[in-house]
């Protein structure tokens, strides 16, 4: 009897992380299910991977609906690992003037999109005997800096509900890995921070010559999930060898 394929449900997996996890877990021997707002962007990604000879489906998902969370997970025969990818940061503004919409905006997302998510699979992640959350935090979930107090809050939220889950489960057949890249430079992420200005987005690389890729984390997280199953990798911070810290960067002039 040939055993069934291992499941893993990929939030966020339009672009940057997801996408990049996505390729890696896939390749990994896991179908991933692709889910995210932008159809086309997942369809584009579906296609590439069962034209390589892996095994992926799309659902359109935003989860921060959780209705739309459920019907997910009840459209699911199996789940096996969940990665919790989905979330991003709104604006740089100090907390005198920042926009209350888009704090929270960003602890729907990066918070309660991941409880939603893990609430509504982890039914299915501990009846499959083996299974694993991943929660994409970042480095601003452990450090704060100026100029980003809504993202930080968020994702500080993000870093204790994976804490908090470890400790509650604690005994049951499902790991739960953090992993919290620092500066990563993907397609979207500074320049939807920033509104669509393009300018003040690549400032945020400016001089660095190798920041992080997707790929990089994508390569972290399959590492961890594909350890042996008594390993959990709790935490793990990656950063760029010229980042040393939130606030400290080594820039090229």
């Amino acid at each position: 009897m040939t055993a069934a394929t291992p499941v893993a449900v990929v939030t966020g997996a339009s672009g940057g992380i997801g996408a990049a996890t996505a390729r890696g877990l896939a390749a990994a021997g896991y179908e991933v299910v692709l889910t995210a707002r932008r159809e086309e962007r997942l369809r584009e990604l579906a296609g590439e991977l069962t034209a390589a000879g892996h095994r992926a489906r799309v659902h359109v998902l935003d989860v921060t609906d959780r209705a739309a969370v459920d019907a997910l997970a009840a459209s699911l025969d199996r789940c096996d690992v969940l990665v919790a990818n989905a979330g991003g940061a709104l604006g740089a503004d100090p907390v005198a003037t920042g926009d209350p919409a888009e704090w929270r905006r960003m602890y729907e997302v990066n918070v309660i999109g991941t409880l939603h998510t893990t609430q509504a699979l982890l039914p299915a992640l501990t009846a499959s005997g083996d299974g694993t959350v991943v929660v994409i935090s970042s480095t601003a979930g452990h450090a704060t800096y100026e100029g980003g107090a809504g993202y930080v809050a968020a994702k500080h939220g993000a870093h204790v509900l994976a804490e908090t889950l470890r400790l509650e489960i604690v005994g049951t057949p499902v790991r739960v890995i953090e992993i919290a890249p620092g500066m990563v430079r993907t397609e979207g992420f500074a320049t939807t921070r920033f509104r669509g200005d393009t300018e003040k987005a690549a400032k945020v690389y400016a001089g660095v010559a190798e920041p992080l890729t997707a790929e990089d984390v994508a390569d972290a997280v399959t590492w961890a999930v594909t350890r042996p199953s008594h390993v959990n990798v709790d935490l793990l911070v990656v950063r760029p060898r010229a980042q040393a810290s939130n606030t400290k960067v080594h820039r090229e002039s």
